[in-house]
């Protein structure tokens, strides 16, 4: 299983911790630190459109217009820590780390 996102975003914490808790093998990329390849960001892009870019967050509310103007895959490119996270990939993707997707995952009912 992978998980995308920042290693200091606490959603990303949580949600790598109680994976491994739950004896599930955590690969985490760290989006800032190792960029994601363009056939990666097609897929999360394809999947999840334009709702894979957090705008409440610091990032897109200190970007230029010009900016966020671009297309999603280029913004992703231009500002990785745009992007919703953590998204997690265990052949299914998941963005964000809520009970709903802590019981699709860890199949808890």
């Amino acid at each position: 299983m992978k998980i995308y996102g920042l290693k200091n975003c606490d959603k990303c914490r949580e949600a790598r911790a109680e994976l491994i808790k739950n004896g599930f093998s955590v690969n985490f990329i760290d989006v800032r630190e190792t960029p994601l390849e363009v056939t990666d960001l097609e897929r999360l892009i394809f999947n999840f459109g334009d709702d894979l870019i957090n705008k409440r967050s610091a990032t897109w509310k200190a970007a230029k217009l010009s900016d966020r103007n671009l297309s999603v895959i280029e913004l992703l490119q231009l500002l990785p820590t745009v992007m919703k996270r953590p998204v997690i990939d265990n052949g299914s993707l998941y963005f964000g780390w809520s009970e709903e997707i802590m019981i699709k995952i860890l199949n808890v009912r």
